[in-house]
């Protein structure tokens, strides 16, 4: 389980990075809902992504999703660990 959540997060990671330069570009972007559905696997990518590389953090709406999907990512593990 942990090699996939590590990969899961190296990849939401990337693309985060990648959708920034690409907003830098002016070019064709990730959709926000992929990066809240790469964010609910890889959540530790998808910060470490938004605060590195400076992307979304400005956006209220994408925040606010965002926190929506730590908080179902913090249920599922309570879940997880009280099973």
């Amino acid at each position: 389980m942990i090699p996939f959540l590590l990969i899961a997060n190296l990849i939401t990671f990337g693309v985060f990075g990648f959708d920034k330069l690409q907003a830098k570009r002016h070019q064709w972007r990730i959709s926000e809902n992929v990066l809240l559905g790469l964010s609910l696997i890889g959540i530790v990518g998808a910060a470490s992504g938004m605060v590195i590389f400076n992307h979304k953090v400005s956006k209220k709406s994408f925040l606010v999703k965002f926190f929506i999907v730590v908080l179902i990512d913090v249920v599922l593990l309570y879940r997880l660990i009280r099973h």
